[in-house]
């Protein structure tokens, strides 16, 4: 937990962020780990080399939960003119009811804290908006899912060119960012076969403290951070197993990529040399994403992770 000191720096930074970027103190909560060693060297993968990242820069701890989503949808799809929400199948967590103009959403019980699934990559991009825009509630349009962070265009969907804006405050992962994160360990300047600090193959497993165990090939997702002796070198959790999560690249022209696995398959996904990829507007029932904050409030994190706070919270009066 943060120290006294630490809260009041994260109260301040809130106050900041709510007055740059125009959104309320009333939001979501994300936890933040801090990625440290700027210039890394990448690492060498049969289908390229991966990981080197020149700045310092902070990633969500865990994959974007339903309870998160369910923010998000209530706070922009009373109309989801964009279809950020998809009918759940057996794997899902965000239920809706209402009609369009009045829908409202909520997560399926026992499934807040398991990562979301059914969204594409477009979708994840305008959650991304989203935070970038400062959480706004409203309808669907440039200055709530469309813009900032990414320019969601009808042409830019059809080509599969839709990439990063300059000055971009939250963002999915790029690729080397996921990948540094899960697999490199600063201490020795190299890097895991396995995002849970291993080079032996992670044994799936349902939730426990062992090391080196990940959600896969069982039949249901984990809350995130079940597998409490598994993290990453920098103390990510769930970059192996649980969903599949989706990163920047453009793949073969027409795909985004994902990678960690999933529970459909056994840990041989887990490893660092398995390179997915998927379409982008395909929304799966074991695919998810992970985000980052951006130039604008990397900073910031920076010397928050300097200080050993791995993460802001934005808070209700009442938050767990």
């Amino acid at each position: 937990m943060p120290s006294q000191v630490a809260r009041i720096t994260m109260s301040l930074l809130i106050g900041w962020m709510a007055l740059t970027l125009g959104g309320s103190a009333s939001a979501l909560v994300i936890d933040w780990t801090f990625v440290g060693s700027p210039g890394n060297p990448c690492d060498g993968q049969p289908q390229g080399c991966f990981g080197s990242v020149a700045y310092p820069y902070t990633i969500g701890t865990y994959e974007v939960t339903n309870s998160q989503y369910a923010e998000f949808l209530n706070a922009v799809a009373d109309t989801d003119t964009f279809g950020l929400y998809s009918a759940p199948d057996d794997l899902a967590g965000v239920t809706r009811s209402g009609s369009s103009g009045s829908y409202s959403y909520s997560t399926i019980a026992g499934r807040s804290d398991m990562p979301v699934v059914l969204v594409s990559f477009y979708s994840a991009l305008r959650f991304a908006n989203w935070l970038h825009n400062g959480q706004p509630t409203g309808a669907q349009g440039g200055t709530t899912t469309e813009d900032g962070a990414y320019t969601l265009t009808q042409q830019g969907i059809d080509d599969n060119s839709i990439v990063r804006n300059p000055g971009a405050v939250f963002a999915v992962t790029n690729e080397d960012e996921w990948y540094k994160a899960a697999y490199y360990a600063a201490a020795t300047t190299s890097y895991f076969d396995y995002p849970a600090g291993s080079d032996t193959t992670t044994t799936c497993a349902s939730p426990t403290a062992t090391p080196n165990r990940a959600n896969c090939d069982q039949p249901d997702f984990a809350d995130a951070g079940s597998y409490t002796g598994s993290a990453s070198p920098y103390g990510t959790f769930d970059q192996g197993g649980n969903v599949f999560e989706r990163n920047e690249s453009i793949i073969n022209g027409s795909n985004r990529g994902v990678r960690g696995g999933d529970i459909l398959h056994s840990a041989s996904r887990l490893v660092a040399s398995d390179r997915g990829s998927a379409p982008p507007d395909g929304e799966y029932s074991n695919v998810g994403f992970r985000v980052v904050p951006e130039p604008a409030v990397r900073d910031v994190f920076v010397i928050l992770g300097m200080l050993g706070i791995g993460y802001l919270e934005k808070r209700r009066a009442v938050t767990g």
